[in-house]
């Protein structure tokens, strides 16, 4: 499907230069002289290079459309990640190359959503939160609050975070898996 230049959300997948891009940041600028344009930040979904391209109001870009199933991940072999597709009981393998950093968050039976572009899976999409637990972190000082600042925590997949300062080792707490911080207190 055919969009403006300027149209272009992040989010959206498009087909430019003979592949499939994903913009990841976009900014509005209007300069002085000449007409306005859109700097977008591009990464690539299949080798995970990044370009940042122009697009004027004038251009067209093809927007592209991904399929979404569902599937739950299974296992961990080497470099590939094995899901299952939880309606046809399939299975599909990916490398952690394209999977990338959202790899440490994957969990046994963690159920996931895969992007695919003619049967060729291209992204996976984790639930937008995950419980961990924190393996290591400072003591927790009697009589601090959550006003005060965070301090560092590892946790159980070994990723840091900053938590409150009232956490302490043990604790499950809820981590956001697109910005890799601290949410609340699991329940």
């Amino acid at each position: 499907m055919k969009i403006n230049g300027n149209a272009v959300r992040p989010g959206n997948v498009i087909e430019h230069k003979g592949g499939l891009w994903i913009a990841v940041k976009i900014q509005h600028t209007q300069p002085g002289k000449g007409g306005a344009y859109l700097q977008v930040e591009l990464k690539n979904l299949r080798d995970n290079t990044k370009l940042n391209e122009r697009f004027r109001s004038s251009e067209t870009v093809e927007r592209v459309r991904l399929e979404q199933k569902g599937f739950q991940f299974l296992f961990e072999d080497d470099d590939l990640l094995t899901f299952m597709d939880t309606t046809t009981y399939e299975q599909v393998s990916l490398s952690k190359a394209l999977v990338g950093e959202k790899a440490v968050y994957l969990q046994d039976g963690m159920e996931v959503q895969i992007e695919f572009h003619d049967e060729d899976p291209l992204n996976l999409i984790l639930p937008e939160n995950i419980v961990l637990e924190i393996a290591e972190t400072e003591p927790t000082v009697k009589g601090q609050t959550a006003a005060s600042s965070y301090k560092p925590a590892t946790m159980e997949n070994g990723v840091r975070i900053m938590v409150p300062p009232f956490c302490s080792v043990g604790e499950k707490v809820v981590v956001n898996t697109e910005t890799s911080e601290y949410s609340k207190r699991a329940d």
